[in-house]
């Protein structure tokens, strides 16, 4: 599952600390919820499709690690990044 270069564009957008900044933990972290999204819907009407669920599982653990990191390293951006993408309910 690709994401549209719109919406690419958008959480870049968004998410960026700085003007020229594409790969900061916040984008990475926006950009593997996007996809985590796009492929949760896909595997609601396709229960059956494994390798798709695996890619899902293989996201999930990138994304936690980024979260991780980004908590150890500064526990303020961690708190704002996951209220802004809403995360977690806490």
């Amino acid at each position: 599952m690709r994401l549209d270069k719109e919406v690419k564009q958008r959480t870049i957008g968004e998410l960026k600390t700085h003007d020229t900044d594409t790969g900061s933990p916040e984008v990475q972290v926006g950009i593997i919820t996007e996809k985590i999204r796009n492929l949760t819907e896909h595997l609601k009407m396709h229960k059956k499709d494994h390798s798709s669920r695996r890619g899902l599982i293989k996201l999930v653990g990138q994304r936690s690690s980024l979260l991780k990191y980004l908590n150890r390293n500064d526990g303020d951006r961690h708190k704002k990044l996951i209220s802004k993408l809403k995360i977690r309910g806490g």
